[in-house]
């Protein structure tokens, strides 16, 4: 890790985790996308919270503009609750994927509050089986045997986005640090430009022969190819914190269990 810069704050926010199953498009598959997965916050005081707030911004597919697409906000001079929502992730790029088709996927963050934050993003990636369906209900069990990779998640502007090198074992996660203050109404440059599943598992077939005899007499072989991986799909989830730039160390450590709020270089 670069050289590491101590902040210190009394009050963070956590947005919503965006989380979206796309389907992979191999023979036998179905299905639809999952809602978004909801995070509650991590840490928050009583003291200075003012009015803190950030959203996670995408845009996805042919889309021209970002959308809004999962928010979490603070207003001390309202009601003091917090305003939070989302909508689908991933809602740009069609429902079945295609193995090793590039999609356009950009993630970014703005401060969506009134006072000067940093910020950092989590993405989770992971596969699941499932079976069902819609009349008898789709289940769904988590995958430990298809690599998180062959879902590519390309990272971009690294002058300003740093990736987080110690996983602590979970290979699932990538955490990327803001090097900038995030100031009011700013958007952060994109972390990511598009999304790829590995070609791979178009690959990945079975063939299976079948002699019969015709009506003519002679005999022949059908052979029927199954994609070893229906039934398969994957999740992505993106999460953002953000704290606030003035006495954040108390909220770094309890938040993000480090004494510093971004990597700067």
């Amino acid at each position: 890790m670069k050289n590491k810069k101590r902040f210190t704050s009394r009050a963070t926010t956590t947005v919503l985790a965006a989380a979206a199953v796309v389907v992979l498009a191999l023979s036998g598959v179905t299905g639809a996308r999952a809602a978004l997965t909801y995070f509650s916050e991590t840490y928050t005081t009583q003291a200075q919270m003012y009015d803190i707030g950030v959203s996670l911004m995408e845009k996805s597919g042919d889309a021209e503009d970002y959308e809004r697409v999962a928010w979490r906000d603070y207003s001390r001079r309202g009601d003091g609750v917090w305003n939070q929502d989302y909508v689908e992730l991933l809602g740009g790029i069609e429902q079945n994927i295609i193995p090793g088709k590039v999609y356009p996927e950009e993630l970014a963050v703005q401060n969506s509050g009134t006072i000067d934050e940093y910020v950092r993003v989590t993405i989770r990636k992971y596969w699941v089986e499932q079976s069902g369906d819609e009349e008898t209900g789709v289940t769904e069990s988590k995958d430990q045997t298809l690599d998180p990779d062959l879902i590519d998640i390309h990272f971009i502007n690294d002058s300003v986005w740093e990736i987080e090198e110690d996983t602590q074992g979970d290979e699932e996660r990538t955490v990327l640090y803001y090097k900038n203050v995030l100031k009011s109404g700013d958007i952060t440059p994109p972390l990511c430009d598009t999304l790829t599943v590995d070609g791979y598992l178009a690959t990945k077939v079975t063939q299976t022969p079948e002699t019969f005899t015709g009506e003519d007499g002679s005999t022949y072989t059908r052979i029927t190819t199954t994609y070893d991986y229906d039934g398969m799909a994957f999740k992505v989830e993106a999460r953002v914190d953000a704290i606030q730039t003035h006495n954040a160390d108390d909220a770094a450590i309890s938040a993000w269990g480090h004494n510093y709020a971004n990597f700067t270089e």
